[in-house]
């Protein structure tokens, strides 16, 4: 299987979806499936803009009919009746197949998510082909009743958008690079699956954002990776 790495730099603006649409006609032809990040339609730092910003479902028809080409998970801002969600999308074959509500909102520190987003309850997997598919947004991965819930789903693919800020520089590294590596490379190994995790880069109202996007075998290890802090889009061949 052909899996693309979209490693984007959102803007805080609906400009997003032109960019994510050039992309996908770019590489459509050499791949199978084109992932992107958390948020990839909107930006990560809403706050207010939510209300204006944030997408209805029939506005990414676009997104609906280049999948009859190339399968499409993107990461949007979704607004239905008055609710806001974070949400990862997966197009296929010209339908929306399914959609994965963030269900752990950070709200400390730098994150505030809680304050503008409407919360997910539940894990769910999906079926394409042979493949059995579940996937999370970001923070979902850090909780291990998350981990319990896809080792029960028991998928062939974990799907993982993510919008992690650089944190933790030392002299050994990025800390957040190797926390996060380490989780992954666990939950690929323990629910025996591919684990494809993208994360994106660029920077919005001082934060920096550290790509490292990278798919994990379903030994754990890791097996192809893209530079930090570099927007990049690249193709690679996983055995399914």
């Amino acid at each position: 299987m052909r899996i693309t790495l979209a490693q984007t730099a959102p803007k805080l603006n609906r400009t997003n979806l032109g960019d994510i649409i050039s992309i996908i006609k770019e590489n459509r032809d050499e791949s199978d499936l084109i992932i992107f990040p958390e948020l990839s339609l909107s930006g990560y730092m809403l706050q207010d803009k939510l209300i204006e910003d944030a997408w209805l479902l029939e506005e990414l028809d676009q997104l609906r009919e280049l999948s009859k080409d190339i399968d499409i998970v993107v990461g949007a801002a979704l607004k239905e009746d008055k609710h806001f969600r974070n949400v990862a999308l997966y197009f296929s074959k010209g339908e929306l197949v399914s959609r994965h509500i963030k269900v752990h909102l950070p709200n400390y520190g730098m994150f505030e998510e809680a304050r503008y987003f409407e919360a997910g309850n539940i894990f769910e997997s999906f079926t394409l082909g042979t493949q059995k598919i579940s996937m999370v947004v970001c923070e979902d991965l850090w909780h291990k009743n998350v981990h319990h819930d896809l080792i029960e789903q028991n998928p062939d693919m974990i799907i993982a958008l993510v919008a992690s800020p650089a944190r933790g520089f030392n002299d050994n590294g990025l800390e957040i690079e190797k926390k996060w590596y380490k989780i992954i490379e666990s939950v690929g190994q323990e629910c025996n699956a591919n684990l494809i995790f993208v994360n994106r880069v660029g920077f919005e109202d001082g934060l920096g954002f550290w790509g490292g996007s990278c798919i994990v075998n379903k030994e754990g290890h890791i097996k192809h990776k893209l530079k930090k802090f570099k927007k990049i889009v690249k193709t690679f061949n996983i055995e399914e």
